[in-house]
């Protein structure tokens, strides 16, 4: 049936994988260079881990709380930024509802950027919304845990 007056030409039924390749290629290169981009949290330099208890796996669940300090008075929860006085108001309200056991904040600070009295403050703030597990985070060490909970000091 074609334009040659053959019409004896076959059907090919094997698999072009020539296209499939391209394409294979073309999304490897994009989530390449998308995933850096989708870093998640705030950029902050956390604090060497000394010696400390287990680390808490609870951080990376998805209804963790954590409070991300990257500078002096700058505080985030998750990705969100928020002031002193609106961020005791945030963590109350993820708070409700949860098991005592799941009534834990995370504090990330950065290690040169933040001072100590900004960190306590954010303690107190945290501390002040009836929350007693405070897991304070440090860069994981070679063999070294990642994150510790403690009760907040009384």
């Amino acid at each position: 049936m074609g334009m040659g007056g053959n019409s004896n030409e076959e059907y090919n039924s094997e698999i072009n994988v020539t296209p499939m390749v391209d394409i294979m290629l073309v999304l490897l290169i994009i989530f390449m260079i998308v995933t850096p981009l989708i870093q998640q949290g705030v950029v902050r330099q956390l604090p060497d881990n000394m010696l400390s208890p287990d680390p808490d796996d609870y951080i990376t669940k998805e209804d963790a709380v954590v409070v991300s300090i990257p500078d002096n008075d700058v505080f985030y929860i998750g990705k969100e930024k928020y002031s002193k006085e609106l961020m005791g108001d945030k963590i109350k309200k993820l708070m409700e509802g949860k098991t005592p056991d799941k009534r834990i904040v995370y504090i990330k600070s950065d290690r040169d950027s933040v001072s100590y009295g900004t960190v306590v403050e954010a303690i107190n703030i945290i501390r002040k919304q009836d929350i007693d597990k405070i897991g304070l985070v440090a860069d994981k060490r070679k063999g070294g845990p990642a994150a510790t909970t403690q009760p907040a000091p009384q």
